[in-house]
Order: structure tokens, then sequence, then C-alpha cells
């Protein structure tokens, strides 16, 4: 009896402890941890470093929110213009993407081992290398804009005077990429609160610069759409001064010195080399949705528009869970540099399972109230039926969404990126463009055909990479 009533007794502070605990682990995610992830409590583990990179990703949802809100006052045709660049500028973020889990396998991998020297070392040459390949990109890309916008089969106002858009955000393109590489340094690192404050910077920005040079403001000219992407690009901008600020001159867990600001082609092949499997994945899925953009043009611009606003609410809600999957990315490169292959598998699935959870839940919501979402951007009824009918039927595979971007980007943290190529070679041009063609044009004669294609490539994209997964191969990659 003694002991039950001192049980009793206990609970209430023991309850108490334990939210003490909780707030003080936010405290310390948001701050920033000296935490050594290859030890310790994995559930801390996970936890500290999720919580940083979720909200890091909800920043970087609320770029394209935002972006897009503003753009919608100006009509269905800005919205498209948005929609068609942003579906041109998936290769600068394909190919970003791929740089930036490369530098995560190899940074973390060098972190697990222990030596930050020759993991400053290549995170230079990531940024040598993509600085090169957004040069490559920017030039042809700012001036082929209007061709390229045609080929997408844009009207002529979008190719007009709406080109300006495009234009400037190829143009601009390297903030983009060293934006996604830098990050990953500070991710794979460990440093996730950093990558977190690197957005919260680039997304104030530009909320303050959207509504001025979108619609003007005292001396400031309205330059509308223009206004916008000079507003993203700003934002992203000095977002990335800051990141090399604290790359050269802080005291993080990575830091570049004199001494390795040398070029080192060796490095950079090495690194080329991982990148082409996560540009090669990253290309196959993000050019399955420009072939996506081109199907559901046939319908017209309000079908594009609604496309462009319901991807965009779906983003939003998408992103966060990537900050839980590249927790799980961090957590499989620096266990397995430390030779702790299990505790890597057991990192992947408890993210997994929290990710599904998360994402389900998500998904619920949007599903009950996807014309309340719509509404938000825009009026026009045809617009926010179709766009309504997207977000209802996408979010429908969220929770095999969760699940699978965790498992992919296991492979990708333990530096196997041709695994997650092939299956996104099978999974999104394999099944989903052609039966987004066959299901548009012969079932539902609309763009619900292209939605539910979506659902299902990707919910058989979750299953192929969980065999994959459970063969166990990652874990003898050598990076």
């Amino acid at each position: 009896m003694a002991t039950l009533i001192f049980s009793i007794q206990m609970q209430p502070e023991s309850r108490q402890g334990k939210i003490k605990g909780l707030f003080s682990d936010i405290r310390e995610a948001i701050a920033g941890t000296d935490q050594d992830f290859t030890s310790g409590r994995l559930s801390r583990a996970i936890f500290l470093l999720s919580v940083p990179m979720v909200l890091e990703m909800v920043m970087e949802s609320v770029f394209a929110i935002v972006d897009i809100w503003f753009v919608s006052r100006l009509g269905p045709d800005a919205v498209a213009a948005v929609g068609i660049t942003e579906s041109m500028m998936t290769v600068v973020y394909a190919i970003a993407m791929g740089i930036g889990l490369a530098t995560t396998s190899v940074v973390s991998r060098r972190i697990g081992e222990k030596d930050p020297d020759r993991a400053a070392r290549a995170a230079f040459q990531s940024i040598i290398t993509g600085t090169v390949i957004s040069i490559l990109i920017a030039v042809p890309g700012s001036i082929f804009a209007v061709d390229m916008l045609r080929l997408m089969g844009a009207g002529n106002e979008i190719t007009g005077s709406l080109s300006a858009y495009t234009k400037i955000m190829m143009a601009g393109n390297i903030v983009i990429m060293l934006l996604f590489i830098i990050n990953a340094v500070f991710r794979s690192s460990g440093d996730a609160a950093i990558s977190m404050r690197v957005l919260w910077i680039a997304n104030l920005i530009n909320l303050i610069l959207d509504p001025i040079l979108i619609f003007g403001w005292g001396p400031v000219p309205a330059m509308g759409i223009k206004g916008a992407a000079i507003a993203t690009t700003t934002g992203r901008g000095i977002a990335v001064i800051y990141q090399l600020y604290i790359l050269f001159r802080g005291s993080k867990r990575v830091r570049i010195a004199a001494a390795h600001i040398r070029i080192n082609f060796r490095l950079i092949m090495h690194i080329l080399r991982i990148s082409v499997g996560g540009i090669g994945q990253n290309l196959i899925a993000t050019s399955s949705w420009i072939i996506l953009v081109r199907i559901i043009s046939q319908y017209g611009s309000v079908a594009i528009a609604g496309y462009t606003i319901a991807m965009r609410i779906i983003l939003f809600a998408l992103l966060p869970s990537w900050g839980i999957s590249n927790a799980a990315a961090t957590l499989v490169g620096q266990n397995l540099g430390a030779g702790k292959p299990e505790r890597a598998e057991r990192a992947v699935h408890i993210t997994g399972v929290v990710n599904m959870i998360l994402l389900g839940v998500i998904g619920a919501i949007i599903v009950i109230f996807p014309t309340t979402f719509m509404k938000l951007f825009m009026d026009n009824a045809d617009v926010v039926q179709s766009g309504s009918t997207g977000l209802r039927v996408v979010s429908l595979g969220f929770i095999a969404y969760g699940f699978g971007m965790v498992i992919v980007n296991s492979f990708n943290g333990a530096g196997d990126t041709v695994t997650p190529t092939w299956i996104n070679l099978f999974a999104f041009w394999m099944i989903e463009i052609p039966l987004a063609a066959f299901l548009s044009s012969r079932v539902f004669f609309s763009e619900q055909g292209v939605y539910t294609a979506i659902v299902i490539a990707e919910s058989i994209m979750t299953i192929t990479a969980w065999l994959f997964f459970r063969r166990g191969k990652w874990k003898l990659q050598k990076v």
C-alpha cells in the first residue's frame, strides 16, 4: 500500500517532469544541439533532428504558398504562368536536390566517422559544383524562356508580358541551387537548426517584398508577376549570404577554412557520381510532373490554375514530412559511418511510422475540407472546383506517401542513390504518365484522371521501395 501511495503521489511530478523535459528538448532542437546522433536514446535523436527539419520544410512550403496567394490576385493566367514556370524549374530543383543528396550522404558519413575536416572539404566541392551547373542553366534558361513556355503549351498572354517571371526565375536559379546544397551540409552534420533559420530569413523577406513589388507601395511601382519573381529571388539570395557566412565564419560542426578552399576534381567526381542517382531520381519524378502539366493543359487555363494551387497546397502538407524523412537520412548516414547499421535501420522504422501517422491526419483534413483550402487562394468557382477534386483525390494517398518518402530517403542517406532512381523510373514513367494519359482521356475525360494516376503511382512506389529496403543491401554501401 505504501508503495502504491508513493507511486500515486509521484505521478503528477513525473508527468510534470516529462512535460518540462519535452519543452527542454524542443528548445534545444530549435536553438541547436551538440547531441551525438550515433549514440544515446534513438527516439530523442530523431526528435532533436526532426523538429528543426520539419520547421524548415514548413518554411519552404510557406514560400510556395505565399507566392501563389499573392499572384492569384492577378488572375488565372498569372497563376498558370507560375505553375508552368515551376514545372520547368523542376529541372533546377532536381539537380539541386541530387547534389544535396550526395552532400548529405558524404557529409553525414564523415561526421559519423568523426572526421569534420573531410566533411568540410566535401561541402566546399559541392558548393563549387552547384555554382557551375547553375550558371550553365541560367544563361540559356533566361534567353529561351519564351520558347520553353510555348513548348509547354502556354497561351499568348503567358508568353507575352507574364514571361518576365520565367526569365527572372531561370536567371536567378543559383540561389535555389546553393540554398539546397548548403542546407544539406547543415542538416547532414546535425546542425539542422541552422537550415531552419535560413528558411525563416528567406520567407520573412519574401513575405515583406511580395505585396510591395507585386501591387506597388509608395514610390515602388506595381510590377505584377515580375515583382513576385524578384521578391522570391531576393529572399533566397539573402538567405544564401547568411548560409555562407555561417559556413565560413561560424563555429558549427562543419566550418570551411582557408585550407579547404581548393578545387579537388577527384572529390567533385565522387560527389557527382553519387549525385547522378539523386539527380536521376528527381529528374524522373519531376519531369513526370512536367508531362502531367502538359496533359492537363489541354483542358485550359482553369484546369492548370486549379492544378497549380492544389499542388501548392499538397506541397505545403508534404514538406514537413520531408523534414522527418531528412532526419532519417541523416541518422542513416551518420550511424553507418559509426559502424551501427542496426541503429540506422531502427531509425528508419520509427520515422516511417511517425510520418505515416502525421500525413494520415493531414490527409484526412484535406479530404474533408478541400474547397475551404482552395478558396483561400482564389474565388473563381471553376478553378476552386477543379483544384478541390485534385486535393481530395491526391490526399487519399498520404499514408502511403509518408512511409515511402522515409524509405527512399534512407537509401539516399546511405549513399545508394541508384535504387531510388530505378524505383522512380518504374513508378513514374512506366506507370504514372501512361496511366494519367489513359485515365484523363478515356475514363474521366478530365484532369481527374491525372490526379488518380498520381495516387496509384505513388502507392506502388512505396511498396516497391519497401521490398528493396528489406533486402538490406543499402547497409553495405560505401561512400
